[in-house]
């Protein structure tokens, strides 16, 4: 049986939760170098003055960077968008990290995972899960420096990153159930609610 998001249905316009980790669990990022290597990889490929981007291909709505996984809120552009970009952003990353690390073969527990989102609540609850993601390993989580919610504060503005589809709930959607928070610092830092029950096989235990 095909392991979970591997068969991938690939959309125009679709959004993705792509994600991997590390081959048996093992580290990815093994130091601060590792991390900010792999964001220059993401700007490299998506912001749109760069001479390798991939901008017309694939838009990146958030990220967050684990020391053994990564996961990507993706909107594939066009119909071979995902497969090219991440394609080109993991191997970028191996090729580095084998030759930094002085090792070889393969990094990653297989290829790349992809969850089609496919309604409103998984569209919301995914950027969610994404940015909750370091509570999990430390419990200043909030200034966690490997995913893209100091952008969603307004804290920090990065060019490849657009946070907008999912802001834009809390300016026209407020107060009708499930969108009942007034921002989305609200939101994220609501316990009540676990993202899991929304997005239920697509997260990464």
């Amino acid at each position: 049986m095909p392991a979970k998001n591997s068969i991938k249905i690939f959309l125009e316009n679709g959004y993705y939760h792509a994600y991997n980790r590390g081959a048996g669990k093992t580290e990815i990022f093994l130091d601060d170098q590792d991390y900010q290597v792999f964001l220059h990889y993401l700007e490299k490929y998506l912001d749109k003055a760069s001479e390798n981007s991939l901008a017309k291909k694939v838009k990146l709505l958030a990220y967050c960077l684990m020391p053994n996984h990564f996961h990507l809120f993706v909107q594939q552009l066009s119909r071979d968008g995902l497969t090219i970009f991440m394609r080109s952003l993991c191997t970028s990353y191996v090729m580095y990290y084998n030759k930094k690390h002085q090792r070889s073969g393969t990094l990653f527990q297989g290829i790349y995972k992809a969850a089609l989102v496919e309604s409103e609540p998984y569209f919301l609850h995914l950027s969610r899960y994404i940015h909750l993601n370091p509570s999990t390993i430390t419990d200043d989580w909030i200034k966690y420096p490997y995913s893209s919610y100091d952008a969603y504060l307004g804290k920090k503005q990065i060019s490849w990153i657009d946070p907008a589809p999912i802001l834009d709930f809390f300016k026209v959607k407020r107060g009708n159930g499930l969108f009942k928070h007034f921002s989305y610092q609200e939101f994220i830092e609501d316990s009540v609610l676990d993202s899991k029950e929304i997005l239920q096989d697509a997260t990464i235990d």
